[in-house]
């Protein structure tokens, strides 16, 4: 196996063993339908929200293995989320000296398998109000209803909403919410 073989099999198999998602604002109803056919990467690059995203992706050389079949659940920031973070987070992570710490961070947005939001909130009222998933980085996030809207805590304590559930590509489905998890 070539060394980008390894490493997709090795996120393969760890996404395989676990469950998690990521965040963006929503896109419009005629986009989704459209998209549908789409891998989670073709489609974060067909928003024009998730630029940063999509440039972490690629820094982080995670492309191939979320265009392959999954499926995956991500949790997509957008380009809004990314912002929140203090000035300089962003162009210091696609360094190449910090692909591994950029690597955790993205493969914390993500859940092996494919999660809906029907799935989530039942896991949230089968366990009483919160519901925990592993990530594919195999850190913990919690999920919670705050009214009708699903959010995500991370190991950091910092509350994340999904803004836009149930965006479905070809290879699983993107949550899209409005901000950045960090890992502990």
């Amino acid at each position: 196996m070539t060394p980008k073989t390894t490493f997709t099999a090795i996120i393969a198999a760890a996404l395989a063993a676990t469950t998690g998602l990521v965040a963006a604002p929503a896109l419009a109803d005629h986009h989704m339908e459209k998209k549908a056919a789409a891998n989670i990467v073709q489609t974060a690059m067909s928003t024009g929200v998730h630029n940063t995203l999509v440039a972490a992706v690629k820094a982080a050389g995670l492309v191939e293995t979320l265009s392959s079949p999954g499926p995956f659940t991500i949790f997509a920031p957008t380009d809004t989320a990314f912002a929140k973070l203090p000035e300089g987070t962003v162009s210091t992570l696609v360094k190449p000296e910090n692909k591994g710490t950029l690597t955790t961070i993205l493969t914390y947005h993500a859940v092996a398998g494919k999660v809906t939001s029907a799935d989530l909130v039942a896991l949230i009222k089968k366990h009483n109000g919160t519901a925990t998933l592993t990530t594919v980085a195999g850190q913990k996030l919690t999920a919670r209803l705050s009214g009708d809207k699903i959010v995500i805590t991370d190991a950091k304590g910092r509350a994340t909403a999904v803004t836009q559930a149930d965006v479905t590509t070809s290879n699983g489905v993107i949550h899209v919410t409005d901000g950045v998890f960090l890992p502990a």
